[in-house]
């Protein structure tokens, strides 16, 4: 190992959205850069969440010295527990960042084992030979920060996810001054957000959104529910505002948004006026116009708040006809199935369902920058290298490209999860890769991981179902006692039923008594014959599976 360069080695987030993980390394120490997880697509089937593969820094545990978190999102503290369940080191993160965090180690029993250390933006801390200051920075979430990290060979800037929004509603505005003087000062490498780098222009600040809210508040006529993410803690500040305003009590709805609200409330970011909250079980005491009820489940997450009051499955949120339903939040990708089934129970409520359509003014805004506050963020910062972060790899390709149109960057540089990028005063070079992947994690069960042999076998139970071939054999003789059964479940395959009985039939009479002893080898064998026949006759893999009762 090159000593005297600096390591930069992503381990997540750069090829996909989400799973963002990032490590520093000069010479025998490591700092990491957040720990997110990532939701499954569709074909990891039964899979609950995706985390990143750390066996790079389970591999070099004596060097890791701590964890440094941008913000709170799923996306970069999702995968903590797990990380920290093997690797036990500090975190460290902004107060409102650390308020999640420590409910997620809590659930998972590791809070007690876990020094979890508070930052602020402008005051500066050291890590062995790395020394961090947070700069502030805007997104849809509130208390997040961009790292500029001085290195012994310069100074790297890791910018989180952010926009630039100068009047965001908690009066924290993005702090371009120390951006600038940074880039004064002069950048090494620049890690830049990519997610938005398809919109041109500028994202809109979260005020923007605030008129079109408000004419809706104004208009409903009955009961007005509104949904957003439960994390968009701006956006339910602006609802609770607007429903003071409009003389309509509030009512918070499911688990994730009470969380939130609990500790942005404690934590001064939203400011409840006396009175207007009022218990969920006292919603029906009140009439409808006087009502507000802020409900999780803006995704069409099956068990969420919204998707039971959508069939009147509530204990306490009743949609009726003439309410109002407001989705505030974007349609992420993969989930359209699951939030247009809600749109379509909600309509059938005979409810008024208002969701992001680009239509009638603004009732969401991104929490990322559009192409122009990335080619501001490279011109305030003036890096020497420039590496994309957070995004499929078209994303990454198309911020080089902004990156390089200002003419201000020396050389652009793609990475993906793995490789090991060296980089020194002068240069930066790729220099081999580290094992790096997806570990599925199957948490409604055991929190297990989930093993690529158990999705396979879980697609081919989808796609193809399973054949069931029982086998009586007496213990003392070893002799078939009874003609074999096949049951077949998701296979529609009544006419083959009798041939797979012969097949295994066949496959007994032809195995010697040795052979029949073993189970394994006997099991093994009626697989293998089954499959090539099923095989041969459909041409589908049903997963099979013999089975021998003894009598």
């Amino acid at each position: 190992m090159d000593e005297s360069k600096l390591k930069i080695i992503p381990l997540g987030g750069l090829g996909e959205f989400g799973m963002n993980c990032l490590a520093l390394r000069w010479q025998d120490d490591i700092i990491v850069i957040d720990a997110g997880l990532m939701f499954p697509e569709t074909e990891l089937l039964g899979v609950d969440i995706v985390v990143p593969d750390i066996t790079y820094l389970m591999e070099n545990r004596e060097c890791v010295r701590a964890i440094i978190l941008t913000h709170g999102h799923e996306d970069h503290i999702g995968g903590l527990p797990w990380i920290l369940s093997e690797l036990n080191v500090p975190v460290y993160a902004t107060e409102f960042t650390l308020a999640y965090v420590e409910g997620k180690l809590e659930e998972h029993k590791l809070l007690d084992q876990t020094e979890l250390i508070e930052i602020e933006p402008k005051r500066k801390f050291t890590i062995g030979p790395f020394t961090v200051e947070p700069i502030r920075v805007t997104h849809s979430l509130v208390d997040c920060v961009a790292l500029a990290i001085e290195t012994p060979v310069g100074v790297v800037v890791h910018t989180g996810d952010f926009k630039i929004d100068l009047s965001p509603p908690d009066g924290k505005p993005f702090d371009l001054h120390t951006f600038a003087e940074y880039g004064k000062r002069g950048v090494l490498a620049l890690l830049q957000d990519s997610t938005n780098v398809d919109r041109p222009g500028y994202t809109p600040s979260e005020w923007a959104v605030r008129p079109r809210l408000d004419e809706i508040f104004s208009r409903a006529k009955r009961k007005l529910f509104f949904s957003c993410f439960s994390s968009s803690i701006y956006r339910i500040r602006i609802a609770l505002e607007l429903a003071h305003l409009h003389k309509r009590k509030v009512a918070i709805v499911g688990r994730s948004m009470v969380e939130s609200s609990e500790i942005a409330q404690d934590l001064g970011y939203i400011d409840i006026p006396p009175g207007l909250l009022i218990n969920p079980g006292q919603i029906k005491d009140y009439p409808a116009h006087d009502v507000v009820v802020m409900i999780s489940g803006t995704q069409g997450e099956p068990m969420s708040a919204l998707s039971r009051a959508a069939v009147d499955n509530h204990k306490f949120a009743h949609i009726e006809k003439g309410d109002t339903v407001v989705l505030s939040s974007r349609v992420i990708p993969g989930n359209e199935k699951s939030i247009f089934r809600v749109i379509d129970h909600l309509y059938r409520r005979d409810a008024e369902v208002i969701y992001d359509d680009g239509a009638s003014g603004l009732i969401h805004v991104s929490g990322h920058g559009s192409q122009e506050e990335l080619r501001l963020m490279t011109n305030l910062l003036r890096p020497k290298f420039f590496i994309p972060v957070h995004g499929d790899y078209r994303h990454l390709r198309r911020n080089s490209d902004v990156a390089m149109s200002t003419g201000v960057v020396e050389t652009a540089i793609l990475l993906e999860d793995g490789d090991v990028l060296d980089v020194d005063t002068k240069s930066a070079k790729k220099n081999g890769k580290v094992t790096a992947g997806r570990v599925c994690i199957d948490s409604g069960s055991t929190g297990d991981v989930v093993e690529d042999l158990v999705i396979r076998d879980r697609r081919l139970l989808s796609e193809d179902g399973f054949v069931l071939a029982i086998v009586t054999i007496n213990k003392r003789t070893g002799q078939v006692e009874r003609q074999p059964e096949v049951v077949t479940r998701g296979f529609a395959a009544a006419d083959l039923t009798d041939e797979a009985r012969d097949v295994v039939a066949r496959t007994l009479e032809n195995s010697s008594s040795e052979e029949k002893a073993d189970y394994g080898v006997t099991k093994e064998k009626i697989r293998i014959d089954l499959k090539r026949y099923i095989q041969k006759q459909t041409g589908r893999r049903p997963l099979i599976m013999p089975v021998i009762l003894e009598i």
